[in-house]
């Protein structure tokens, strides 16, 4: 049976990476999916790939970052699509693995407005449409990094935990209206941000990064997306403000 089935749901940054792998999971799944990326030509692929293979499946191009951008977006949906249940917060940035005051103000600013200000933006465009309904779901993909920083990305780190105590302060406040709102930290995977998170991409430095983790591999976009896909469930009616570590055991 389709998990998600007639339910409506808005993932940003689907165009590559855990995005691309929950659109595509939550398209199987029954979800009328539309898929949001900053790139046009990333976006609009992933959304043939899921129609081709039987989905429903539309793209909106926009930053998560522009308030206007957000309003469309959201607009978009519930114009195109009859309603809006589910919203993942998947796009996210980083800066290069680099002592932090090498960091500039240019990516510092981004990197809080893409990993951090997105949440109130789309918040404040889908929350009054869930309000009218009583029902709706937020998803944050978040990092492990926000729960155990590793070195040199102090400032990715930073809107990561923000990321999470936003998310989790967004539950406790929105539960009465029966918007329930729930964060996935993932370790890194197999994403074109790998690269920035280890500094450069070596075979020694993939072996020291997954050295720490204990299962022994990167994530994958599917490990991500089994996740979103319970959360984004009525399996999962009564859990609002978690936190699940999709990890292999890098916070225990």
């Amino acid at each position: 049976m389709a998990r998600l089935k007639n339910k409506v749901a808005i993932v940003t940054g689907a165009g590559s990476g855990f995005g691309r792998g929950i659109a595509q999971r939550f398209a199987d799944e029954g979800a009328r999916v539309v898929v949001n990326d900053i790139s046009a030509e990333n976006g609009e692929r992933v959304a043939r790939e899921i129609v081709d293979r039987g989905g429903d499946a539309r793209f909106c191009a926009g930053d998560v970052a522009r308030d206007a951008d957000v309003q469309r977006l959201v607009e978009f949906t519930l114009r195109v699509c009859g309603g809006l249940d589910v919203v993942v917060n998947n796009a996210g940035t980083t800066h290069r693995n680099q002592p932090m005051l090498e960091v500039s103000e240019e990516q510092f600013d981004r990197i809080y407005q893409v990993n951090v200000k997105s949440l109130y933006l789309t918040a404040k465009h889908a929350v009054p449409h869930m309000r009218a309904r009583r029902n709706g779901v937020f998803i944050t993909i978040a990092s492990t990094a926000g729960v155990r920083p590793r070195p040199g990305l102090t400032w990715y780190n930073g809107s990561k935990g923000a990321a999470i105590v936003t998310s989790r302060s967004m539950a406790a406040e929105l539960a009465k209206d029966n918007i329930r709102v729930n964060v996935i930290n993932p370790v890194a995977g197999e994403t074109a941000m790998l690269a920035d998170f280890m500094g450069e991409d070596t075979p020694q430095k993939r072996a020291q990064f997954v050295a720490t983790i204990p299962i022994g591999r990167l994530s994958q976009p599917s490990d991500i997306a089994t996740a979103a896909v319970f959360f984004a469930s009525d399996e999962a009616s009564f859990i609002t403000g978690a936190c699940l570590e999709v990890d292999g055991g890098r916070c225990i």
